[in-house]
């Protein structure tokens, strides 16, 4: 049997997810899949009760605590409610993360924040139309020129691309670079 070891703070933590999927979630999920966007004030439900991207710095609005068994507890909750499609991981574990792993102090600072607390609601752009989200096989380029960078390419299937205030867009830097080779 699979042994599961949580402390009491995570396990307060799962019973009070539970109860905001009970009540924020679940009860809308029907009128949301409709509709085909989630309401955004979901967003900041979940972040001003501390379940939208734990892991970042505290200096950042985040927990500060890099236990996954956190985001854990949210993905299988989230999974137990059927209620995956609001892509509150998606969001958080997902794509938050390329701020601290690729991003610049100042688009930390700017960003997380906000993102943390649910008033900045994050997507991701990496399928196309000819290459899947194969991401070895996009065609979809970025050049620096001066003090910005140039995308060309097409994208589809923008994951919460709908209620998106950043999008992070998966993009070739090296074109020469094949990794099918």
């Amino acid at each position: 049997m699979l042994q599961r070891d949580f402390t009491d703070e995570q396990n307060m933590f799962r019973d009070a997810y539970r109860k905001f999927l009970a009540v924020e979630i679940v009860p809308h999920m029907e009128a949301w899949r409709e509709a085909g966007i989630v309401d955004r004030a979901a967003f900041r439900k979940a972040g001003d009760q501390g379940f939208l991207m734990v892991w970042p710095e505290e200096k950042y609005g985040g927990m500060g605590d890099p236990d996954f068994r956190f985001e854990q507890i949210i993905i299988e909750e989230t999974a137990y409610a059927r209620a995956g499609d609001w892509y509150s991981t998606l969001h958080s574990r997902l794509v938050g993360p390329y701020f601290t792993r690729f991003g610049s102090e100042e688009q930390c600072q700017r960003f997380l924040p906000r993102c943390v607390s649910g008033e900045c609601i994050l997507a991701i752009a990496m399928t196309e139309p000819d290459a899947g989200s194969d991401l070895a096989g996009m065609r979809a380029t970025a050049v620096e020129q001066g003090e910005h960078w140039v995308l060309n390419g097409s994208k589809t299937y923008i994951s919460n691309g709908i209620n998106a205030d950043v999008v992070i867009v998966a993009a070739k830097t090296d074109p020469e670079n094949n990794p099918h080779h």
